[in-house]
C-alpha cells in the first residue's frame, strides 16, 4: 500500500501564511470598496441637490423680478417666493454647511423683505444679493467634488 506523501512543516506554514494574507487582503479590498460606494453615493447625492438648489434659485428670481418689475401678483406671488424659499433651505442641508448658512440668510432676508418687494428696489437688490451668496457657495461645493 502506498502512504499519501504529508507536507513538510515549513510548507503547511506558508501555506497558512498565504491564506491569511489572501484573507486579509479580501477584507481590505472589501472595505474599501463599500468606502468608495459609500463616498460615490454622497457626491451623487450632493449633486443632485445643487442641481435641484440652482434650478431653484432661478425659478426664484423670476419669482422676484415678475413681483417687482412686471407687477404680475400671480407669477410673483409672494406663496409661490416662499415655497422655493423653503425648498433651497430644507435641500441645502445636503450640500453642506457654508451653503446651508446661506439659505438661512437667504430665508431670513425674504421674511424681512417680502411684503416691500413689489414696490421698493432696495429690498429686490437686498434679497439678489443674498441669492447670489447661495449661488456662489452651491458652485463652490459642487468644485470641491471635483
Amino acid at each position: 500500500m502506498i502512504e499519501p506523501l504529508m507536507p513538510s512543516e515549513p510548507s503547511l506554514r506558508i501555506y497558512y501564511a498565504i491564506a491569511l494574507l489572501s484573507l486579509v487582503f479580501a477584507l481590505v479590498g472589501f472595505s474599501y470598496n463599500a468606502w468608495r460606494l459609500e463616498r460615490s453615493e454622497e457626491n451623487s447625492n450632493i449633486r443632485s441637490a445643487a442641481f435641484q438648489v440652482l434650478s431653484e434659485i432661478s425659478e426664484f428670481e423670476q419669482v422676484l423680478y415678475a413681483s417687482h418689475y412686471d407687477q404680475n401678483q400671480i407669477e410673483g406671488s409672494p406663496r409661490r417666493g416662499w415655497v422655493k424659499i423653503g425648498l433651497i433651505n430644507d435641500l441645502s442641508m445636503l450640500i453642506g454647511k457654508d451653503v446651508e448658512r446661506a439659505s438661512a440668510k437667504l430665508k431670513a432676508n425674504w421674511s424681512a423683505n417680502w411684503t416691500r418687494v413689489p414696490a421698493e428696489e432696495a429690498a429686490v437688490h437686498t434679497i439678489i444679493e443674498t441669492l447670489d451668496e447661495v449661488r456662489v457657495a452651491v458652485k463652490a461645493r459642487l468644485a470641491e467634488l471635483g
